[in-house]
């Protein structure tokens, strides 16, 4: 796990969340930016707040298994401020996924908290595919508290550590 590395002008567009846990609606978005830009930063948010079934730790190493071994993504975590993140790095592009309009609201909102933060700072919309519009992390969490299946929601590592923590 990367934490708070120090500034890289290679970086140019972060990827921010709590990714508990990553699901294949990310994934989608991880890879279709990886083929958009030179460089990804996917940052990990500690954001103790949400009661997150993962710890930090385990949820860069997550996110690390899942999208494998593209070579222009780099997983960090952090925490703080997303704003001073994408300083450190000399990031100037903030990426986001919307599902719907509920999001969009929401999400322009802190894009403008961002800008007013780091004024260089833009932030780019990415919608996933079709088949991912509905998926979120609270939504796994959820069919996973009820027993449900959660296999086709999620890249096997995160199943794989979902099953583990059912059988403790």
């Amino acid at each position: 796990m990367q934490m708070m590395k120090k500034k890289h002008d290679n970086y140019n567009v972060i990827y921010a969340g709590t990714f508990d846990p990553i699901t294949n609606g990310h994934i989608d978005i991880i890879q279709r930016a990886a083929r958009l830009f030179p460089h990804i930063i996917v940052a990990i948010a500690a954001n103790p707040s949400k009661n997150p079934l993962f710890s930090l730790e385990q949820r860069v190493a997550l996110v690390e298994q899942s999208i494998g071994t593209m070579g222009n993504v780099t997983v960090v975590g952090f925490s703080g401020l997303l704003a001073d993140l994408a300083k450190q790095y000399g990031a100037k592009c903030l990426l986001r996924g919307i599902r719907s309009s509920d999001d969009v609201e929401y999400e322009i909102q802190l894009s403008q908290l961002n800008q007013r933060l780091s004024h260089q700072l833009e932030t780019i919309f990415l919608p996933p595919a079709v088949e991912w519009r509905y998926l979120s992390s609270t939504m796994v969490r959820e069919i996973y508290r009820h027993q449900g299946d959660i296999s086709p929601f999620v890249p096997k590592p995160v199943y794989l550590a979902l099953r583990n923590l059912s059988s403790l």
